[in-house]
């Protein structure tokens, strides 16, 4: 599904990834880990080509990523980003409804099949009760999933998550997650998120992406990547790891550098 191969980029003089090869297969969940600055967020931006690399090519479903029009892109791609704003009083509905834009002509009115895809998107995520709320008077929590409904009504091959469960309370950031790993193993979506937390990384990827200094330092599952050695390499953190009670995946628990008692 995707491919990259000899990627890198800059920001003007400022090099932020070098070198990166990669093979993502169609139905995959990948989770992006690294420190800040290790360039997760950048790597969401190129593979959703709003970036373009600086060298190297990257390989949307057999095509070049580059040489695809937007509409091609947005037909195929869809982002959950970090933030989104809406300067207009639009209602959850509209919001979900822009995430048919990629499939209409210029100045072309919506078709029934774009309601109905609406509407299955807002149903499926659970929201179709507050489609007449104002968007931006819904909580945190109801704006994400609203998001998360934009891109469904997009149909995407390949989901994009940038942080998608940051500002987030505990309930809201399982829910999403939940609603993701659903969305891949129900409908066959590529997942590839740029995440922080390694507990909610381990829990719902299969695959993980180490990112450390702008290159793939480690490749694998959560069994094999998490492991107090490796995070201490990366994050430069010391933690203890143990098995999730429920799922016996790998569960990182962070040593404080000074007692709180002291």
């Amino acid at each position: 599904m995707i491919k990259l191969k000899q990627v890198s980029f800059s920001y003007g003089d400022t090099p932020v990834l070098h070198h990166i090869d990669l093979l993502v297969q169609e139905g995959e969940m990948v989770a992006l880990l690294g420190p800040n600055g290790s360039g997760k967020t950048t790597m969401i931006k190129l593979l959703s080509g709003v970036l373009r690399p600086t060298t190297g090519d990257i390989h949307l479903d057999g095509s070049i990523l580059s040489r695809m029009k937007r509409r091609q892109v947005a037909q195929r791609v869809a982002v959950v980003p970090q933030q989104f704003s809406m300067p207009f009083a639009f209602t959850l509905r509209e919001v979900v409804l822009l995430g048919r834009t990629p499939f209409l002509s210029l100045f072309s009115d919506e078709r029934e099949q774009d309601h109905r895809v609406v509407q299955q998107a807002m149903e499926r995520i659970g929201i179709a009760a507050l489609k007449e709320r104002f968007f931006n008077e819904l909580s945190g929590g109801e704006r994400q999933k609203a998001i998360l409904a934009m891109t469904l009504a997009q149909e995407p091959k390949v989901l994009l998550l940038d942080e998608p469960t940051a500002h987030l309370d505990i309930n809201h950031q399982v829910e999403i997650l939940d609603l993701v790993k659903r969305l891949n193993r129900e409908q066959g979506v590529t997942v590839i998120g740029a995440m922080h937390d390694l507990n909610l990384a381990s829990l719902y990827f299969d695959r993980l992406l180490l990112l450390k200094e702008g290159r793939i330092f480690a490749d694998g599952t959560p069994e094999k990547l998490l492991t107090p050695e490796t995070i201490k390499e990366v994050f430069a953190a010391s933690v203890q790891v143990t098995q999730h009670p429920l799922t016996k995946s790998p569960h990182v628990v962070v040593i404080p550098k000074q007692s709180p008692l002291e």
